[in-house]
């Protein structure tokens, strides 16, 4: 089930819902059914004081450069987009599923998921594969310091800059326990702290809000099931790669880009159907 930011893959035949329900993301996003569209209303009408421009942001001689560093990302259409916020409301899209794997559309699947769902995620929502230890030292040495702005006192006072982060892109949720928290709210919450704070209290993207909010909610599952950095660390080895489950691209470096690591690029290529017309009308590389 395709949904614009990932993919949503639900339990094996038989132990969830039933048909019909393939059609509620967009119908409900369409119909503002779901608190995201009124926070998203919020945002737009927060981002209107950014009128006029990177221009008029620029020749506000009186604001510091890390505000203007900020207020000039944000105009970009990657962080205006409502499906970069919706994975927030899953459980609101899919109210009758207990469990999902949520995963990126920038990830190859190279392995069976359904064993996945078996996993025992002891009461936590987000099963997720850390990043903050690992060989890899460029793509897995993530910590809360490396997204979250710690020299501003409401990040200072409620968080720890050395607790481990977690990766977006392949995740086993369980909604049932989503559903008997506040997750949800607690993201809204922080976006308008962050708004209110001229964007400074982290990164934009939705992973900093979202280690925000899962904070707590999270339980860590074995590396194998995601590698991430595919889209930034060059160094990464074929044969590392097909060794894990899911190969995320994040990054910008994308396989369907010409900035693509060559060496990289056929893990994405080889599934390709190029007799496809409009495929080939892409002009991407094998």
């Amino acid at each position: 089930m395709y949904i614009y930011a990932g993919v949503v893959l639900t339990a094996p035949a038989g132990t969830c819902c039933g048909g019909g329900e393939g059609a509620a993301p967009l119908r409900l996003v369409h119909e503002g059914k779901v608190p995201v569209m009124e926070a998203m209303e919020k945002d737009r009408a927060a981002r209107s004081q950014f009128r006029g421009g990177s221009s008029a942001i620029v020749a506000n001689v009186s604001e510091k450069p890390v505000v203007v560093a900020a207020k000039l990302q944000a105009l970009s259409p990657k962080y205006q987009s409502v499906m970069n916020h919706i994975r927030i409301h899953l459980p609101e899209l899919f109210p009758s599923l207990d469990k999902i794997v949520f995963l990126d559309d920038d990830v190859v699947i190279q392995a069976d998921l359904s064993p996945l769902f078996e996993i025992d995620l002891q009461g936590k929502v987000n099963g997720a594969v850390q990043t903050c230890r690992g060989a890899d030292k460029f793509v897995m040495s993530k910590k809360f310091k490396s997204y979250l702005n710690f020299s501003h006192p409401l990040i200072a006072e409620n968080f720890d800059p050395n607790e481990c982060a977690w990766a977006y892109g392949m995740n086993i949720f369980d909604l049932n326990a989503w559903r008997r928290t506040n997750i949800s709210e607690t993201y809204h919450y922080w976006l308008q702290k962050n708004l209110k704070s001229d964007l400074s209290l982290w990164q934009l993207g939705t992973l900093p809000p979202g280690l925000i909010a899962f904070h707590g909610h999270v339980h860590v599952i074995d590396p194998y099931w995601h590698m991430l950095g595919l889209g930034y660390q060059e160094n990464t080895t074929v044969s590392d790669a097909q060794k894990a489950a899911v190969i995320h691209f994040n990054g910008r470096a994308k396989p369907w880009l010409d900035i693509a690591f060559p060496q990289l690029r056929p893990l994405w290529t080889k599934y390709l159907n190029f007799s496809d017309k409009f495929l080939r009308a892409c002009n991407i590389r094998a």
